[in-house]
């Protein structure tokens, strides 16, 4: 099953809703970055809910997600568009633990909970909205649900999961976001709090099969949930050698010669894919020219 994203509403618009498949798009990651186990869980958890979140915006919109807690991970930060595209990283993708008290993933103990998770949006306008509140889990589903809540004055539900195999691989990955609109009947609010507190974690939904559009039903009863529109989603990354070609353009000529008088070529990494862009001297001596 390819990866891919649900926009729906449930009991006659009282709730937007979106579920999304990212198995492919953590797996991408984890090939990329090569993280363990823990790493996997977190980055992918961020990931994840930066697709849907990119999914709520229009056009050309954009945003970037810092999750800072302090933890032994370090910062990880994802970007996300409008398009169902998402790109991320963890600082030190080689983190894993035994498993916490419930027996799943620790990922509250890699990401930490002293510090902050923050949301920047650029949504075409001078300035960008920023969002910023105290991470209060560390398990990230939690945090995230406290963002909405908090910055953007939505409450929501978000749950998020990944499931990763022995050997490092990943096995299932997904989630959801539900969002109550102004005016919903408390009855309703009751029988969705009621139904968040029994439903199986999202991955294990996710690793039985179900489809982003079954995850809604299990949610809401199909009877309730109407789906406005299904999207692609994939792991992209913006890079690209002309980027970094451009980016070496501005340091300027006299940087570029030293470039080339102390290492005979240069090396751009991307954080976001791990790809890695060779520039020979001969490029360099072009570029050194354009910097003129």
């Amino acid at each position: 099953m390819k990866d891919y994203l649900v926009k729906a509403l449930a009991y006659d618009g009282m709730i937007r809703a979106y579920a999304v498949r990212t198995t492919e798009i953590i797996s991408e990651a984890q090939r990329r970055h090569q993280t363990w186990r823990t790493a996997s869980a977190a980055l992918g958890r961020a990931m994840t809910a930066g697709v849907m979140m990119g999914a709520m915006l229009k056009g050309d919109e954009k945003l970037t997600i810092k999750i800072d807690g302090g933890g032994p991970l370090g910062p990880i930060l994802v970007d996300s568009n409008a398009k169902g595209e998402v790109r991320g990283y963890v600082t030190n993708p080689q983190v894993d633990f035994e498993s916490n008290e419930h027996g799943k993933l620790d990922v509250r103990r890699a990401v930490g909970t002293n510090g902050m998770l923050s949301v920047v949006k650029d949504i075409g306008l001078r300035d960008f909205f920023s969002g910023q509140v105290p991470l209060v889990s560390g398990e990230l589903g939690e945090d995230f649900t406290y963002y909405f809540a908090t910055s953007e004055q939505t409450p929501s539900s978000v749950g998020v999961g990944v499931l990763v195999n022995p050997d490092d691989t990943i096995l299932a990955a997904g989630g959801f976001i539900l969002q109550i609109m102004p005016g919903t009947e408390d009855s309703v609010i009751a029988k969705l709090e009621q139904r968040l507190q029994t439903i199986a974690p999202i991955s294990t939904l996710i690793e039985q099969g179900l489809t982003p559009e079954e995850i809604l039903a299990e949610l809401f009863g199909k009877e309730h949930v109407k789906i406005i529109e299904t999207m692609p989603v994939r792991f992209q990354c913006t890079c690209s050698k002309q980027r970094f070609a451009d980016a070496i353009v501005g340091l300027g000529r006299q940087e570029i010669m030293a470039m080339i008088e102390e290492d005979g070529g240069a090396e751009a990494h991307c954080h976001f894919c791990n790809e890695k862009y060779h520039y020979s001297k001969e490029e360099l001596e072009q570029l050194a020219q354009e910097a003129n």
